[in-house]
């Protein structure tokens, strides 16, 4: 799995947003100051996360941005869907509706089980656990194992 930068962005202002509420929302612009994200893109995800119904936004010299939802219920994935669609893909097509003949005809199941170990780790963070420095115990095991820090 590839995370963009538009994932990324969209899921550190979602973090950035944990602490907003419509009694104290968040401009953009201290957004992206924040997270160093540049200004214009951030817009752009805010709007695709407001379409998704993650975020909402008010005008005017009082207002700005806060999560529609508690931060306790957001998981990654919610916030990366709303921004990049489905958590996985084989050359745009979700996974089950793929076919393979032959000896290929496997690797159908190899793209399933990798959504299903992508769905393991996005599905079960939530932005208030990032929010407050936290993970939960299975993402943190899976992240201090030393071959999760090497490439390839």
């Amino acid at each position: 799995m590839r995370v963009t930068a538009k994932a990324d962005y969209a899921v550190r202002a979602a973090i950035e947003l944990a602490g907003a509420s419509e009694d104290a929302p968040r401009k953009a612009d201290s957004l992206a100051s924040a997270q160093k994200i540049p200004l214009s893109f951030l817009e752009n995800i805010l709007n695709q996360l407001k379409s998704a119904g993650i975020v909402r936004s008010q005008r005017g010299p009082e207002g700005g941005w806060w999560l529609l939802r508690p931060p306790e219920t957001l998981s990654l994935a919610d916030v990366i869907r709303a921004v990049e669609g489905p958590l996985a893909s084989v050359r745009g097509e979700r996974p089950e509706h793929l076919h393979y003949a032959g000896s290929a005809a496997p690797l159908q199941d190899v793209w399933i089980a990798l959504r299903a170990n992508i769905r393991e780790v996005l599905e079960h963070v939530t932005v208030a656990e990032l929010a407050a420095g936290e993970l939960p115990d299975a993402v943190s095991v899976l992240a201090r194992a030393p071959e999760a820090w090497t490439s390839g």
